[in-house]
């Protein structure tokens, strides 16, 4: 299973958001305290949608506590100033993707600290960051893609017709 973490989320949106998204995915959310907002707001809940009460979540008191608890295994930290793209890193089926706060992304110390971890994602030049969700998803899903998208539907449905590939005409 994929693991998200978030670095002290800022935005209760977002977050609700990339829960709704680890649920859709199959994939686990940690957060590591402190959070700008309590876990109960209205605005996780909201843009969670009914997918919140199904998230596989857990809630860490601090970094030092989350890098215990993960022991030896990868953990991947999003950041504009890497130097290599995420496509071209190879991610396994229990990796950890570390993303920071909305407004000042993982602290440097933690970065130059494991330095061949850091993974970004392609942007025009000047341009400071992509909103966290779409961050999120897009690192997510190339993990996935890459693990052969672990219990996913290959295809879906539609709600009234049917395709016709699927010998349903």
């Amino acid at each position: 299973m994929i693991n998200i973490v978030m670095y002290q989320p800022e935005i209760p949106y977002n977050t609700g958001n990339i829960g709704r998204t680890c649920v859709a995915s199959g994939s686990r959310l940690h957060l590591i305290r402190p959070l700008g907002f309590v876990l109960s707001d209205k605005y996780i809940k909201r843009a969670g949608m009914d997918y919140w009460p199904r998230l596989d979540m857990t809630v860490h008191d601090c970094y030092e506590d989350f890098r215990k608890s993960v022991g030896d295994k990868k953990v991947w930290l999003a950041t504009t100033k890497a130097h290599q793209v995420y496509t071209d890193v190879e991610f396994g089926p229990d990796d950890y993707i570390m993303f920071g706060p909305e407004s000042s992304g993982i602290p440097e110390q933690i970065l130059v600290d494991h330095e061949e971890d850091c993974i970004r994602i392609p942007m025009m030049e000047n341009e400071r960051s992509l909103n966290l969700c779409n961050s999120v998803a897009i690192v997510l899903y190339e993990a996935l893609r890459q693990n052969g998208w672990p219990g996913m539907e290959q295809f879906g449905e539609l709600h009234k017709l049917h395709w016709k590939e699927h010998g349903n005409e």
